[in-house]
C-alpha cells in the first residue's frame, strides 16, 4: 500500500515538531499548555497544524488507493502533500508567512485532490 511510505514520512515530521515543543517545554519550564512563551506558542501551532492535516489527508489517500485511483496520482499527491507539510511546519517555526501560506496552499489542494479522487474512483455499481 503506497499510502504507507507517505503516513511513515509524515510521522518523522510529527515527531520532528512534537520534539520541538518538547524542547519548548524543558527550556523554559513549562508543564502544560503554553505558559504564555511565545516560542512555545509556536511550537505548538506548528505541530497541532500537521497533527489536524496529516491524517485527514492520509485516511483520504488509503481510501483513494483502495478505490482504484492510479497509483501514479497517489504518489504526485503524496510527494505534493509532504512537500506542503515541510513547507509549512518550517514556515510556522521560522515566521515567514509566504512559506506558510504556499504549504498551506498546496495541502489543501492535495486533500480537495483525494476528495475529487475518492468520487471519481468510488465503486459506484457497489451502492446498488
Amino acid at each position: 500500500m503506497v499510502t504507507a511510505l507517505y503516513a511513515a514520512f509524515l510521522s518523522l515530521l510529527i515527531i520532528y515538531l512534537t520534539v520541538q515543543v518538547i524542547k519548548q517545554r524543558r527550556a523554559n519550564l513549562v508543564s502544560y499548555a503554553d505558559g504564555g512563551v511565545e516560542e512555545l506558542q509556536i511550537a505548538r501551532s506548528a505541530h497541532s497544524n500537521a497533527v489536524e492535516m496529516i491524517p485527514i489527508t492520509l485516511i483520504m489517500m488509503g481510501f483513494a488507493e483502495f478505490n482504484g485511483t492510479p497509483l501514479w496520482l497517489i504518489h504526485i499527491v503524496g510527494v505534493a502533500f509532504c512537500i506542503g507539510r515541510v513547507m509549512h511546519a518550517k514556515a510556522v517555526l521560522a515566521q515567514t508567512f509566504k512559506l506558510r501560506k504556499i504549504g498551506m496552499i498546496l495541502s489543501f489542494l492535495c486533500l480537495i485532490v483525494l476528495a475529487v479522487a475518492n468520487v471519481v474512483y468510488l465503486p459506484w455499481s457497489n451502492f446498488w
